[in-house]
């Protein structure tokens, strides 16, 4: 790998201005060319590579080899459907390899999302793709998605073996059918996610809190935003005492909190503020992990990722609002001066902990970087985190968690799951819930030793540092699925960057221009 790709994975190096380009060109390698009209034999004869869905059987019949492929069916005893597909080549001048499937036009796009990502795999070596979906109402829905799955499939994950597997990367993506001019927002979730899934298999000892700030700060500077690092010495300054009990333990003081900004041009209609835990490693601290628990725990900064992955994302896309971005980067270690059960902190916003469990670190750092975050007064404030097993036990890792103060959102988080593909399931924060979390000597617990209903627990010990500002808290039980999560092929998914981004855009989250306040009011 060259240019971005490498910088990430090497600890230093030099990093122009002139890196932008390789950042958003390597972040995803396939041009994409739209096509408004519908495929032919003349125009399937240009690929040697062909993807096509369909609505329903008939259409087979609009297909210019549609009886070629019904005899080729019929005959190996292949019944369409949506459980797999047919591949065959066609006999024309290049041997057209394609793909065909049907899909319900009632699928939904969790559904389309993996229709497309099986049908990519089908042609994994290809260079050259094409992809067509003929006889369905939604046929735009499953073409974005057959794009989304291709730009997904063909972004090189890191790989540090010495004989690593030989792939190719896919060039073109042509689309036949389309309305759309370009599929600049498809584009723009894929960089973002392609990031956030880069950085988040990237081992321990190469993303550690210092390395991962450095080569945010770089990439900050190729792409013109702001970047504030507030380390051990300015939080302590601040009274940041919930997040350095988690940094003592480590015995390289690199921990801190980097805040980054992307400010439109012209005066900002609102201001989305997105938070991110970024525990590099997590070994439990003094409630050390087993090993089956620890292995795995470079992942526990996917939040952060996928944070920086909306950041770029909407950036790429030139919104007019302001987007702020806080990164708590740290890591949970074992050590002489690594925080005790029992011991009380005091964070930010004045408020006193009691220590129970210090692998209950993510609410820790996440409770003063919220809280800074909200004093900014954001009209949206939205955080990520792999926060608590309790939700991979309730959801599984098929489904993220979602929380929210202000209850009138709920069905707007599961709409946007539904939307996205990225599905999330809400969670109650009834205030009779707080009772738990009561202490006898501080103003609240940091969790409990039962765990029960923990994801909910440390949702309620959050709350207490967002004070009156519309929050969303999002808890990543599927920021890793094996097999990978509907169009993603990776187990590391980056979950939450295209759910994001719709909460973003088109949920009505944020005001429109004419009902806008400036971000300081």
């Amino acid at each position: 790998m060259i240019g971005f790709l490498t910088y990430l994975v090497k600890a230093n190096g030099a990093f122009p201005a002139a890196e932008y380009i390789r950042i958003t060109m390597q972040l995803t390698h396939a041009k994409i060319v739209p096509h408004t009209e519908q495929l032919t034999a003349e125009s399937a004869e240009l690929h040697t590579n062909l993807v096509i869905v369909l609505g329903s059987t008939s259409a087979l019949a609009k297909l210019p080899f549609g009886g070629l492929l019904r005899e080729r069916m019929r005959v190996h005893g292949y019944e369409l459907g949506s459980d797999s597909s047919f591949v065959t080549d066609l006999p024309n001048r290049f041997g057209t390899r394609v793909a065909v499937v049907l899909v319900d036009n009632n699928a939904d796009a969790f559904k389309r999302l993996s229709v497309a990502r099986s049908l990519i795999a089908t042609h994994a070596q290809a260079e050259k793709l094409a992809v067509a979906a003929i006889g369905m109402p939604a046929r735009e829905a499953m073409l974005e998605a057959l794009v989304a799955a291709a730009l997904a499939a063909t972004f090189p994950l890191p790989d540090y073996r010495s004989k690593p597997d030989k792939r190719r990367l896919l060039r073109e993506l042509h689309v036949y059918g389309t309305e759309r001019p370009d599929f600049a927002r498809t584009l723009a979730e894929a960089k973002g996610n392609n990031l956030a899934r880069f950085l988040t298999a990237l081992p321990t000892n190469t993303l550690t809190p210092r390395a991962y700030r450095e080569r945010v700060e770089k990439i900050a500077q190729a792409c013109g935003w702001r970047a504030r690092f507030s380390g051990v010495k300015r939080l302590a300054s601040r009274g940041a005492g919930a997040f350095l009990a988690v940094a003592r333990g480590s015995p390289e003081r690199d921990a801190g909190i980097l805040h980054l900004r992307y400010s439109p041009k012209g005066k900002p209609r609102a201001t989305l503020a997105l938070v991110g835990k970024g525990i590099c490693y997590d070994t439990g601290g003094t409630n050390l992990k087993s090993a089956k628990g620890m292995y795995g725990m470079h992942e526990d900064m996917a939040g952060s990722a996928a944070a920086l992955g909306t950041l770029f994302a909407l950036a790429q896309l030139h919104v007019d609002f302001t987007v702020d971005c806080w990164l708590a980067l740290a890591q949970n270690h074992i050590g002489p001066d690594a925080y005790k059960p029992n011991e009380v902190v005091t964070a930010a916003n004045g408020t006193s902990i009691e220590i129970v469990h210090t692998d209950a670190e993510g609410r820790m750092v996440l409770a003063d970087t919220l809280h800074f975050a909200a004093a900014e007064r954001p009209t949206l404030l939205i955080d990520f985190a792999t926060l608590t097993g309790a939700c991979v036990n309730a959801l599984s890792s098929r489904y993220g968690g979602a929380f929210t103060n202000r209850p009138q959102l709920m069905e707007k988080l599961i709409g946007a799951g539904q939307a996205t593909g990225e599905r999330i399931w809400p969670f109650p924060m009834d205030n009779d819930f707080e009772k738990e979390l009561k202490s006898d000597i501080a103003d609240i617990k940091q969790c409990t030793l039962e765990n029960e209903a923990d994801h909910i627990l440390a949702a309620v010990f959050l709350r207490r540092f967002v004070g009156d500002v519309d929050w969303i808290h999002l808890d990543l039980a599927a920021a890793n699925h094996k097999g990978g999560l509907a169009h993603i092929p990776s187990d590391i998914t980056g979950f939450g960057v295209r759910l994001a981004l719709h909460l973003a855009l088109d949920a009505g989250l944020l005001p429109a221009r004419a009902e806008a306040k400036t971000h300081r009011e």
